[in-house]
C-alpha cells in the first residue's frame, strides 16, 4: 500500500492549473508552424502568426494565453493499491484550484448557480472524474476549458440504423454551426455509445488523445481522418477567416451501448488545448 499526503495533491495542482492556463504544448506549437507554411490564405497566415506570438508572449511573460481561463476539468485515475493520508482528497483538490486561481491572478470565472449566478470568487468548484484502477498509480489530468468552445458541444440520441454517415454529419455540422465561436483551429472530440452522460465523457476525454495519431479501430481511424478532411473543407479557418486550417485534430472514443441507442457528442477545444498531467 503506497501512502499519498492529500496536502502534496493540493500543492501541485496548485502549481500545475496555472502553468496549463499560460503555457501551450510543444506538438501544438510545432502543428500551428507546419499549418503556417502550407496556408495558401493570406489572412489565415497572418492569423497563424499572431497566434503563435501569442503563445511566446503568454510563456515569456508568464500570463495566460486567453483571458477566459476556464471552467477546470480533472480526470483523476487511482490506483486500489494507494492510500491517502490529510484532509479529505476531493477538497485538497479544490483547494489546489482555489490556491491556483488566486495566485496566478487567474480569471474567476464560476458562478454558485446556474440561474442566480453569484460568482464563486475563486473558480471553483472544478468537475473532477474518477477512474479506479489496479496497481499503485496515481495521475492527474488539469483541463481548463473556456466557455466559447464549450458551448459549442452537442449530443444526439440517433437511433442505431442511423450509423455511420448520420454520425459524420452530425459532427461536422455541429463544427460548421459553430463557426468562429470556439476560437479555431479546433481540436474535436468525439463520443460514440455509452448512455446520454457517457457519451459526453467520451468525447471531452478524447480531446486528450494525441491529436497526430489514429484509432487501433479501423473504422474509427477512417471516421477521424474523414472527420478532419471534411472539416477542413469548410473553410473556416483560423479565427474564421478562412483558409485550409480549420481543425488540427479529431479523435474519437467508443463505448458498448444499449441495443436500441446510438449516442454520439461532440466536444470542441480552441486551438490552445489548454492540458498539463502529472503524477504522484
Amino acid at each position: 500500500m503506497r501512502i499519498i499526503k492529500t496536502a502534496d495533491i493540493r500543492d501541485k495542482i496548485a502549481q500545475l492549473s496555472q502553468q496549463a492556463c499560460i503555457k501551450v504544448d510543444k506538438k501544438i506549437t510545432d502543428a500551428f508552424a507546419k499549418s503556417y507554411e502550407s496556408e495558401k490564405n493570406p489572412v489565415a497566415k497572418y492569423v497563424f502568426e499572431q497566434l503563435i506570438e501569442n503563445y511566446k508572449i503568454a510563456e515569456t511573460e508568464n500570463i495566460p494565453i486567453c483571458q477566459d481561463t476556464g471552467m477546470v476539468t480533472m480526470f483523476v485515475t487511482i490506483g486500489q493499491d494507494v492510500a491517502f493520508k490529510g484532509e479529505a482528497m476531493e477538497k485538497m483538490i479544490q483547494e489546489g484550484i482555489r490556491i491556483g486561481y488566486r495566485e496566478g491572478f487567474l480569471r474567476k470565472s464560476i458562478v454558485n448557480d446556474p440561474i442566480e449566478r453569484v460568482n464563486t470568487g475563486d473558480n471553483t468548484p472544478a468537475v473532477i472524474h474518477y477512474e479506479l484502477v489496479e496497481g499503485d498509480v496515481f495521475n492527474v489530468v488539469i483541463v481548463p476549458k473556456g466557455a466559447g468552445c464549450e458551448n459549442m458541444s452537442r449530443i444526439a440520441m440517433l437511433k442505431p440504423a442511423d450509423g455511420l454517415p448520420v454520425i459524420e454529419k452530425f459532427v461536422v455540422d455541429a463544427v460548421r454551426d459553430a463557426w468562429a465561436n470556439p476560437c479555431p483551429p479546433l481540436f474535436i472530440g468525439v463520443g460514440i455509445g455509452g448512455n446520454f452522460e457517457k457519451v459526453a465523457f467520451l468525447a471531452k476525454k478524447a480531446l486528450l488523445l494525441p491529436f497526430d495519431e489514429r484509432s487501433e479501430t479501423p473504422y474509427i481511424a477512417k471516421l477521424e481522418n474523414d472527420l478532419l478532411d471534411e472539416i477542413n473543407d469548410l473553410d473556416i479557418g483560423p479565427q474564421g477567416f478562412g483558409g485550409q486550417t480549420t481543425a488540427l485534430g479529431v479523435r474519437v472514443l467508443s463505448y458498448p451501448t444499449h441495443i436500441a441507442s446510438l449516442p454520439v457528442a461532440v466536444n470542441i477545444s480552441c486551438h490552445a488545448m489548454r492540458h498539463i498531467e502529472f503524477s504522484l
